[in-house]
């Protein structure tokens, strides 16, 4: 009976799960107000649930995505899609913050005067920061949770280890290629543990939000629609202002574009992955752009791991959400630092559903703004995740949208596109 319940729920999409979660605990907080304290340890167990995978996440996914970049590929085709990949989500960013200082989410909520512990919204100076990124002990800034000098060495890594899989001794290269599989199964290793962690993601979501809502009052509803709201408007810009300018700057109608990419925008949109979502993109991308193998086989499987637009936005306007509810905007200097970190963070972020959940916890550790639970911060970040599915469609769209529009620039440059899928 209860191994059947188990399987039931296991069933289940976690999309359902999180949205019915999100939906009760609103009810409940409404209506049983008074008991909303008793279950909020179940919501703290899931804000420490996902603090102990933010640091490996980061070292064993940036390490095998760096390490995936064969040298030899790292000519004009590997330049030009990580600088496409880099300014697009750096553009990505810019584009999360300036809706998030144009709605400016979360304010009105005042999570601060709640009970919990202070948290000091306090970050060093840019140029500090920019010094920082190179840790001189990387296994100090692993150990303390240090964001940037953590993602910098991960990269660093990954490519050392790239480098010497193509060595032409044997005993480096199978060295070199047994160390590779070790962190790729332990990437993995994590990714089934988020996996696990999503599972639990309803129960505790369900009791931080029955929290929020029985102690703030249903008021906190209003500022949830303005970052989907916001996040959704960051997306359609990115997509007409970033890809459609560029595709017709590379002389590709933009409206052809999207036409043929809809098959897989519409998969993205639906699964939620961009991993999920790679054999439809890169059918696209062969059929109905006519981009040669020898690109997309390249790109688009490295996009899938490094070039997350979609959730690089919601970074921009999530942040501010957390930072205006608890009552500690950001200032300039630290907006940034959320575009620095986010970008360099969504290098390592997972295609998989969640992983923009993770990330998120990243870039507010890398402005102060620490994940502890029973604090402000920990019952803002709960509430933005009480609608992540919601924003976690979007953005993964975004992503795959992202990826085949890079990939389609870069196959135009080298003239490895066959321009009569583009005529009729």
């Amino acid at each position: 009976m209860g191994r059947g319940i188990l399987r039931t729920y296991l069933e289940i999409p976690v999309l359902y799960k999180i949205l019915a979660g999100l939906v009760l605990g609103v009810i409940f907080g409404m209506l049983l107000p008074e008991y909303s304290a008793a279950l909020k340890p179940l919501g703290d167990l899931f804000v420490r649930l996902l603090k102990m995978l933010v640091m490996p996440i980061i070292l064993f996914s940036l390490i095998v995505g760096a390490a995936s970049i064969n040298p030899s590929r790292l000519g004009r085709v590997g330049v030009k899609i990580i600088l496409y990949y880099l300014a697009t989500s750096a553009f990505a960013v810019f584009f999360g913050l300036l809706m998030g200082n144009l709605f400016k989410p979360g304010t009105g909520i005042e999570l601060g005067t709640g009970s919990g512990k202070a948290i000091e919204a306090e970050a060093p100076s840019l140029v500090q920061t920019l010094l920082n990124i190179v840790p001189t002990n990387p296994f100090a800034a692993l150990s303390s949770g240090q964001v940037l000098p953590t993602i910098f060495f991960a990269i660093v890594f990954g490519i050392a280890i790239s480098y010497l899989m193509n060595s032409e001794d044997e005993r480096i290269r199978s060295s070199a290629e047994t160390l590779f599989r070790v962190m790729d199964a332990a990437a993995e290793a994590m990714y089934k543990i988020v996996a696990g962690v999503m599972q639990y993601a309803p129960i505790g979501v369900f009791a931080l939000i029955y929290y929020v809502i029985g102690q703030f009052g249903p008021n906190v509803a209003g500022p949830l629609v303005k970052v989907v709201v916001a996040v959704y408007l960051g997306l359609i810009l990115q997509i007409l202002l970033v890809y459609g300018v560029l595709l017709k700057v590379f002389g590709i109608d933009p409206f052809k574009f999207l036409k043929k990419a809809k098959d897989a925008m519409i998969t993205a949109f639906v699964t939620r992955s961009s991993s999920g979502t790679l054999p439809v993109t890169m059918r696209v991308a062969e059929e109905e752009m006519g981009v040669d193998k020898g690109i997309f086989s390249f790109t688009l499987p490295l996009g899938a791991t490094i070039n997350m637009d979609g959730t690089a936005l919601y970074q921009g306007v999530t942040v501010l959400f957390v930072a205006n509810a608890i009552g500690q905007p950001l200032t300039l200097e630290q907006q940034l630092v959320v575009i620095l970190t986010a970008v360099l963070a969504s290098i390592g972020t997972a295609g998989v559903p969640g992983a923009g959940a993770i990330m998120l916890a990243m870039v507010l550790q890398s402005v102060g703004l620490e994940l502890v639970e029973g604090s402000p911060v920990a019952l803002a970040y709960a509430m933005i995740l009480g609608i992540d599915a919601i924003l976690d469609m979007g953005r993964t769209m975004v992503n795959v949208t992202g990826d085949l529009a890079g990939t389609t620039i870069v196959a135009k440059t080298e003239g490895e596109m066959d321009s009569s899928k583009w005529t009729s």
